[in-house]
């Protein structure tokens, strides 16, 4: 009989947070793109009060994979199964679990244990989805530390927003505009230059360099995952000083009359180190959460109007 070796792993952390705050976080997979560093997007294809299936874009030993997973949820034991059901290879079998331990008022201790298989049984395959599940492993539960315990009102690091314009042009046209990237540096004012890559799978690596308002150039890189026709979520992994993280999506939408209604959302956190670097030493969070609200929407609202105008010249 073929024998499978298989493997098990357990990380933990201890969080300020409430169970109940903890198991949130986990379990709405919408926000772990916010959250966790290697999430790229997420989103449910079933879902129940106790069991789900989810869709998971994220970045894996340096490479983007997706999978469909289907969890199991259990909010009074504070409890969250998750399998894969085709795992990517070199992976032959991938699941594991989301524990949450209450250690102490507004204390917890979060577990993730995963258990794996390597196609072929292959021990050099074992080690390097190891390597790369201890990497994850201790990311995400870093980044699910400094998410639950971040300040709130004007100590916030976190800023999310978004903003809604009709368009005067067909929903393809809108759509191909924001798709092929490539074209950016001869169609937008603030991009000098710019390479899109297709990873396949919808997946797209577009590297940009852009001018911010005063004219400071600036190098920026993501990933992008395309649902042709209905949205475009992306990921910055090259990042502005003053950010953290930064995620982001357009969607699109006919409105009935032949127009487009495009909202662009973006979600940041402020690297609070560069905030007197970037702003001066006079500056503050506030204003730092300001500046980033003026600028990213001023970037996405103005590549909404050229799309506009494009879309616009071709009805």
């Amino acid at each position: 009989m073929t024998q499978h070796t298989r493997r098990e792993t357990a990380h933990e952390i201890t969080v300020r947070a409430t169970d109940e705050r903890l198991y949130q976080l986990i379990a709405d997979v919408g926000d772990w793109p916010a959250i966790f560093p290697p999430s790229v997007h997420a989103e449910h294809l079933e879902r129940g009060d106790k069991e789900e299936r989810i869709r998971l874009w994220a970045t894996v030993d340096g490479q983007v994979k997706h999978w469909t997973s289907r969890r199991t949820l259990d909010r009074v034991g504070r409890r969250i199964d998750f399998r894969q059901e085709v795992p990517s290879p070199p992976m032959a079998a991938m699941g594991g679990s989301w524990i949450i331990e209450p250690v102490g008022p507004r204390q917890c201790r979060v577990r993730l244990l995963h258990d794996f298989r390597a196609v072929g049984d292959a021990a050099a395959l074992l080690d390097r989805i190891g390597r790369a599940v201890d990497a994850n492993s201790r990311a995400e539960l870093a980044a699910l530390k400094r998410h639950a315990e971040r300040g709130t009102g004007d100590d916030d690091t976190f800023l999310t927003f978004e903003d809604t314009v009709r368009l005067e042009g067909r929903l393809r046209d809108v759509y191909d505009f924001i798709d092929q990237a490539q074209h950016w540096a001869d169609r937008l004012p603030h991009v000098t230059a710019v390479s899109l890559r297709d990873a396949g799978s919808g997946v797209q690596i577009l590297a940009m360099d852009t001018l911010t308002k005063d004219g400071s150039p600036h190098a920026t890189k993501s990933i992008r995952v395309c649902v042709p026709y209905e949205r475009i979520v992306y990921k910055q992994t090259t990042l502005p000083p003053l950010m953290a993280l930064h995620t982001g999506a357009w969607s699109f939408e006919e409105d009935g009359t032949g127009a487009t209604v495009v909202t662009s959302r973006h979600t940041a956190v402020i690297e609070t180190g560069a905030i007197t670097r970037v702003l001066g030493e006079d500056a503050t969070l506030p204003a730092a959460r300001r500046f980033l609200r003026e600028a990213l929407g001023a970037n996405s609202l103005a590549t909404l109007r050229h799309a506009g105008a494009y879309a616009a010249a071709r009805r």
